[in-house]
Formats: C-alpha cells, sequence, structure tokens
C-alpha cells in the first residue's frame, strides 16, 4: 500500500512542467507564431493542433493532479496529460531536428527529457492503476485540497 501511495504524490518538476506548457501553448496559439523549425517542418494545420496540444496538456495535467476525488480518477486524467505532452514534445523533436540537424542537439536533448520523463510518467500511472484495479479499492492520499480517497 506504501508503494501505491508513494506513486500518487504531487511531483514538483511534471507540475511546474504542466503549468509552464498551457502557458507557451496559450501564447503561441494567441499571438499566431511558431518556431522556425515547427514553421518548416509542420502544415499549418499540424502547427495549430501542436500549440493547442500543449494548452490541452498543461490544462488537463494541472486539473488531474489537484484533481480532489478519487485516486483511480484523478490519475487517469494525469496520464491523458502527459500522453498528450509526450506526443507534442515528440513532434517538436522531430521538426527541430529535421530543420536544424546537429545544431539542434542541445535544445533536442531536454526536449527529449520531457517526452522521455512523460512516457516514464505514464507507465508509473498504469501500473498503479493495475494495482489498485487488481485490489479491489481505492488509496487514501494527501491533496493540496486535503484528505481524498
Amino acid at each position: 500500500m506504501g508503494r501505491i501511495l508513494d506513486q500518487t504524490r504531487i511531483r514538483p518538476f511534471e507540475t511546474v512542467v504542466l503549468l509552464v506548457a498551457p502557458i507557451c501553448g496559450a501564447l503561441l496559439v494567441a499571438l499566431d507564431v511558431r518556431p522556425p523549425s515547427v514553421e518548416q517542418a509542420m502544415p499549418d494545420l499540424v502547427q495549430t493542433g501542436w500549440a493547442a496540444g500543449l494548452l490541452v496538456a498543461g490544462l488537463t495535467g494541472l486539473l488531474g493532479i489537484f484533481w480532489p476525488g478519487r485516486c483511480a480518477t484523478r490519475l487517469g486524467i494525469e496520464l491523458a496529460a502527459v500522453l498528450i505532452l509526450a506526443t507534442v514534445t515528440g513532434m517538436y523533436v522531430v521538426a527541430l531536428s529535421a530543420t536544424a540537424g546537429r545544431q539542434a542537439i542541445p535544445a533536442t536533448s531536454f526536449i527529449v527529457a520531457v517526452a522521455l520523463g512523460s512516457v516514464w510518467r505514464s507507465v508509473e500511472i498504469v501500473l498503479v492503476l493495475r494495482r489498485l484495479s487488481r485490489n479491489g479499492r481505492e488509496v487514501e492520499r494527501e491533496s493540496p485540497l486535503g484528505r481524498t480517497r
């Protein structure tokens, strides 16, 4: 039980990334600007979807992290968010690598880290959800809004 509880605690790094993602996405959409690599590598519709994906991933992730209800619901929402985040960061890595080549290695290294961290967190969430369903019970956790089930 302690192991499941440990996997459901709030992670500051993930929270900050999910907080910055919607800000970045909203600015990209509102200002109608894109990084040059995205403009060169993606069609217009995909560019808009990519920017919207940042917005959706961040807002959904924050909703999941601070969800006051059931732990399984919270984890399911968070899972959707980190999978979207992994997808949009992966798209940016491909665009950046395709257009800038070796000059993009420093930037792509950090962006790949966010994508891999998102995949890693997704695997953790799936394992916790499997454990919860196998045990047939919910786990209590301490949320920023108080004790929840």
